[in-house]
Formats: C-alpha cells, structure tokens, sequence
C-alpha cells in the first residue's frame, strides 16, 4: 500500500534520517506498521526549536514550502506558492492507494480540498485539533471541518476526532491516542496527606497558560500548604517565567526543567500527585492522558473533549480559568485525601485502558 501523509508539521531531514514532532513521529510509526510505502507532503524546514524523533518505514518525502496568512505581505507569499502546493498534492494523491489528512493546518486545507476530486479513494484524517462545534476558531479549522463534515463532498473518509460530540455525519468517529504499552500499566499508590507535587508538562507559550500553573502552585503555597511545582517543556516564555520565579522568591519549590524524554516524564508522573494544564485549546491533551496512566490526578481547563476525559470532575479537577474560583476549588478537594485516593485510581484505571497495543489495533481497522 502506497500510504500518502499529508501535514503542515514539517519533516526535517538530519544524519541521513527523518525527524519531526516527537508526539507526531511516534504516532507516524505507528500508522507506518501497517503499510509497504510511506509517503510524507510536508514544510521541510522550520527555524524553531523542536523535541525530535526518527519517522521509520524509510518514508519518501516530498517537501512543499509553509504557508501562513498572519500579515498583508505573509498572505501574497502564499497566495503565490500555493498553485505549486496544490499540483504537488493533486500529482501525490493520484498515485496513492491510501491518503491520510493530519490537520487542521494551512497545507492539510488544501489536502481537504484537493481529496474532493479523489471520491473513490479511501482516507482517513487525524484531526489532532478541538472538534467542539461550539469553541470558537480559525475561520480555517472552521474551513476544514465543515469541508471533512459534508459527506458530499468528502467521501469514502474517516475523520477521526478527539471525544464525543453530538449531530455529527457518518464521516466522523471519535478516536484517541496512546503513549504507553500494556506492560506498562500498573497500580500506582499516592500518599496526598503530606507533600503535594505538581507538575506541569507542555510548550512554554500563551496557550498553554504555564504561568497560570504557576500562579496557582504559588497561591496554595500562600495559604499554607506545603507543594512543589515542576515545570517540563520549552518555549518562548520561558526567559519570562524564569524571571517571575526569581523575582517572587520561588525558587524553592517551583523548577523549570525543560523538555526531557517520555521515559523521564514517566518517572516524573508517578511521583506526582497533578498534573496542572490550563490550557485554552487543545485536541487531545497527552499531558492529562499520560498523566491520569500513572495515577497523576489532571488539573485542567475545560476544553475540546477534556470534561469528557475527565467524566466531568470524576476523574480529575476541572478549572474555569478564573484564578479566585479555581483557587476555592483546588483548596476544597484537597481537604479529602480519601476522595483524592479515589480520582486518581478512577483516571488510572481509565487512562490503561488506551494503550499502544489498542491504538495498534484501531489504526489497522481502519487499513
């Protein structure tokens, strides 16, 4: 089978090898298990700092240049690459025998559109975004799920989406991901009446709000409890919040480590009671998945199919992104250990269920 990836997550090419997103390359792997010839339509360069992993199945590339429309000038650039774009798309999906859509992003709308003329060919899209039809968007995810949605225009497909939402076509089927093996699953025990740590694992970038997780970190503090924060990932807030710990005094139980290996963040999630993330938007939250696998209870906003994960605070802390109101929250659930002791389980006990093994045999289904 001739497997055609289609992504605006660019491929980079290093020692003779191919790397991208470590998150992405290992889900590529996967999906690479199954197929004889692995394809990939992607930016070939990008100038900022990634955590890498090797894409295997010796993939053919095919690079296309990045298309952004945040400025007047950034927007005449693309509007000129884009006939090229589209022909190197249409030239691939004419001779694939499988075309797989990683969106939403600018190179994958146009894998929406160009699939249009492709009916008779199977696809399946990871839309690795927020499918809440209520949250608000770029008008080009919005482009792209009203395009994936419309069962005349997009045929003989699979979207596979992030949680489960209402009066939505045949086209799409909630999914998941997976980090961890079934020889990793295990009964991890916290103690919650003494030290609480934290964690807090994500890009470093307004987004993902880190300095939100520290703020409520420093707050609980305030109020006399004794806590650790740690913080893992990089970014360009980082020089900021590195000041705002220095200049508060924190230091002493708040720490930015970085970005380090999944292996290392394993460690981390099951010496730590939570994991904070409150981030405005996410698809699916590996943080919080990986997390609640080793009984590391999430602390999250609630976004896309978070309160979903989550069974609507069953199996984690739901913030509202208001500092007062989560603070009042956090404080009362952390007077019960007992009922701490029984969320943690309840997100252990649901997150081992999505295992590698099971996404394994998703994706082959779906082939």
């Amino acid at each position: 089978m001739r497997f055609l990836v289609i992504s605006s997550a660019p491929t980079l090419f290093k020692q003779n090898r191919y790397f991208a997103y470590s998150p992405y390359a290992r889900e590529l792997n996967i999906w690479s298990h199954f197929v004889k010839d692995l394809e990939i339509l992607s930016p070939t360069v990008y100038h900022k700092k990634l955590i890498l992993e090797e894409v295997k199945g010796k993939p053919k590339v095919f690079s296309v240049s990045v298309i952004v429309f945040d400025s007047f000038l950034n927007i005449i650039f693309s509007l000129f690459k884009m006939p090229i774009i589209l022909f190197k798309i249409f030239s691939r999906m004419q001779r694939a025998d499988h075309i797989h859509l990683r969106c939403p992003g600018n190179v994958a709308l146009l894998g929406c559109i160009i699939q249009i003329f492709f009916p008779s060919k199977p696809k399946t899209v990871k839309y690795a975004g927020n499918w809440d039809p209520n949250s608000k968007q770029p008008w080009s995810y919005k482009l792209q799920k009203g395009i994936l949605s419309n069962t005349f225009l997009s045929k003989n497909i699979k979207v596979l989406v992030y949680g489960e939402w209402p009066n939505q076509t045949k086209n799409i089927l909630p999914f998941f991901t997976a980090s961890f093996s079934e020889s990793e699953v295990q009964n991890v025990e916290k103690d919650f009446t003494n030290e609480l740590k934290f964690l807090f694992v994500g890009s470093l970038v307004e987004g993902k709000q880190p300095l939100y997780a520290i703020r409520l970190v420093e707050e609980l503090k305030n109020k006399g409890r004794i806590v650790n924060l740690k913080i893992f990932g990089e970014g360009p807030l980082r020089p900021d919040l590195e000041n705002y710990i220095q200049t508060k005094n924190l230091s002493t139980y708040i720490t930015i480590c970085g970005g380090v290996s999944l292996d290392q963040l394993k460690n981390e999630y099951k010496r730590s009671h939570f994991s904070i993330l409150p981030s405005k938007s996410e698809g699916w939250p590996k943080a919080v998945a990986e997390a609640m696998f080793f009984g590391c209870i999430p602390v999250a906003t609630r976004v896309s199919c978070v309160p979903w994960m989550l069974k609507n605070g069953k199996r984690g802390i739901l913030l509202n992104d208001e500092l007062e109101n989560d603070l009042t929250k956090l404080k009362e659930v952390l007077q019960n250990s007992g009922e701490l002791q029984k969320m943690a389980t309840e997100a252990m006990n649901w997150s081992q269920h999505y295992t590698v093994e099971y996404f394994e045999e998703e994706i082959k289904k779906l082939l």
